[in-house]
């Protein structure tokens, strides 16, 4: 069998009770790191002060975790649209710079479908956002960690190619790949061996063959939002997410191939469905630890 020594995460905001109690509750149920939501709210950068930001660092520290990313989401249509990119960089830059003062070097986003046309405007606008917000995170030695699931990655290593930096990587989710695309992520890890920084550990099967732009939005089609994801994977018409080691992820070949190429970093638990979060991240958590 498969060998782990990856720390195990799990997403905070899962557990439904705000930041304190749900640093807390990971603690509990065995994590040795969190991910944090970091784009409203109490942990909206703007509305942390250098002093709420360290009692923060010292809450995290003091319960033993690390932060092994921030999700710095923004929804809407990722940066697909240019006339939006703007502010949205400017906004991710200021969650990268929470994430480091945190003591992270990651946050995870959606960044939007990346279209098939090399040469259209969209392609154009999220190449020249990704492009700057790449070098941002370089020259703080971090990452931008873009999630799998919209395309498959044999399309995003290629979108992935034409960046001057890896400033932009990946944040592998295997649920997503099989929920959506129907692309393997056995084969999904091999392919973007080089730009993985950080992992979700989640599990689903996919019911039919749906149309990516339902579920992730596109310009001009629909906006992307958390709850419309979590709301059809919960609903399982198209796809649903189900507790690991029920849906169709290989999780023994999955994580065979992390082992293979080298990531050392973070398995991170994301439950985004089901009315008894804490049960299932913490079976959750125990099917990681199976494979130490």
């Amino acid at each position: 069998m498969v060998k782990l020594t990856n720390k195990i995460g799990v997403i905070v905001d899962s557990f439904g009770i705000g930041v304190r109690q749900g640093l807390i509750k990971a603690k509990e149920v065995g994590a040795e790191g969190v991910q944090i939501y970091a784009v409203s709210g109490e942990m909206d950068p703007a509305n942390l002060s250098p002093q709420a930001r360290r009692e923060l660092r010292s809450v995290i520290d003091g319960l033993g975790l690390d932060i092994s990313a921030l999700c710095g989401d923004l929804g809407g249509h990722g940066f697909q649209d240019r006339t939006a990119n703007p502010v949205k960089v400017e906004q991710s830059k200021r969650i990268l710079d929470l994430a480091v003062e945190l003591g992270t070097n990651i946050v995870t986003t959606h960044i939007g479908i990346v279209p098939g046309d090399r040469d259209g405007a969209i392609y154009e606008a999220m190449q020249q956002a990704c492009e700057e917000l790449g070098r941002y995170a370089k020259s703080m030695n971090a990452y931008f960690a873009i999630e799998t699931g919209p395309e498959t990655a044999a399309h995003l290593k290629g979108f992935l190619d034409t960046l001057s930096t890896n400033g932009v990587s990946v944040n592998f989710d295997p649920a997503n790949m099989v929920m959506v695309t129907g692309d393997d992520p056995v084969q999904g890890v091999k392919t973007l061996k080089d730009y993985i920084v950080h992992t979700h550990v989640k599990d689903g099967k996919r019911l039919r063959v749906v149309d990516p732009r339902k579920v992730y939005g596109f310009l001009g089609y629909q906006e992307m939002s958390h709850e419309h994801i979590a709301e059809m994977a919960a609903s399982g018409a198209d796809f649903e997410e189900v507790p690991l080691g029920e849906g169709g992820v290989d999780f023994n070949a999955y994580f065979a191939a992390l082992n293979e190429i080298g990531y050392t970093g973070y398995l991170t638990i994301e439950r985004e469905v089901g009315s008894k979060p804490e049960v299932d991240i913490r079976r959750a958590v125990e099917f990681i630890k199976g494979y130490r």
